[in-house]
């Protein structure tokens, strides 16, 4: 499995999902502590991305899905993620050089965004435009392979970067996550002061519209 695949920012209220993957024609010259990223502090996981990126060996592609994208009524999260993950894994491997004597099609893993791990890896197959790719998929992928580790260090540094940007603009904003109290007081806020929700919210997500709602039923009891 030469490349893995995960994501980041699935489930938060506000900003991006991101999804990468991880190249590596021989995995074991990936940099050592390589783990799922939840295992990691965030200045370990920084350093490990880090050191990823300044590997010449090492191939990254990343893929950003926006509020606005998810907001989107024809669409839904399982279905953005197989775009996310066939975009990254497109972006990773697109210009490999192979030797002309190669066969074999690319193969690598993804950490299953579906509770169906085969379907999912049907759907990325679908969706990603490369030829001669074999996508498998699997739940806890981010555990048990170092590759798709990897990814998962890239995908959240990503998105650490993504809410930290968004943070020095607007204030703390928390994690981006329903349960994080800083998030939910910074939407309350928010929406007190302008009476709408901020521009990179996933108006969709049930947090927002309670708060949103909350909102306008107290503006309504003052009159």
């Amino acid at each position: 499995m030469p490349f893995g695949v995960d994501e980041a920012g699935k489930g938060p209220a506000l900003g991006s999902m991101f999804a990468a993957a991880v190249y590596l024609a021989e995995p074991a010259d990936l940099p050592d502590g390589i783990r799922d990223s939840k295992r990691l502090a965030p200045e370990r996981r920084a350093e490990l991305a880090t050191a990823l990126r300044d590997d010449d060996r090492i191939a990254i592609g990343v893929a950003e899905i926006t509020p606005e994208r998810i907001d989107a009524p024809e669409t839904d999260m399982n279905s953005l993620a197989v775009t996310a993950h066939a975009t990254a894994i497109e972006r990773a491997v697109a210009d490999l050089e192979r030797g002309p004597a190669t066969t074999a099609p690319l193969s690598g893993l993804c950490d299953a965004c579906d509770t169906d791990a085969d379907r999912f890896a049907r759907r990325v197959t679908e969706a990603c435009p490369l030829e001669d790719v074999d996508i498998d998929a699997r739940h806890g992928a981010d555990d048990d392979s170092a590759l798709v580790g990897a990814a998962s260090i890239v995908a959240k540094v990503e998105r650490d970067a993504h809410v930290a940007a968004i943070a020095d603009e607007y204030g703390p904003i928390g994690s981006g996550y329903p349960g994080d109290s800083t998030t939910r007081e910074f939407l309350e806020g928010y929406v007190d002061d302008h009476g709408t929700l901020p521009p990179f919210a996933r108006t969709s997500w049930s947090t927002c519209e309670r708060v949103l709602a909350a909102a306008e039923q107290t503006g309504l009891e003052q009159f």
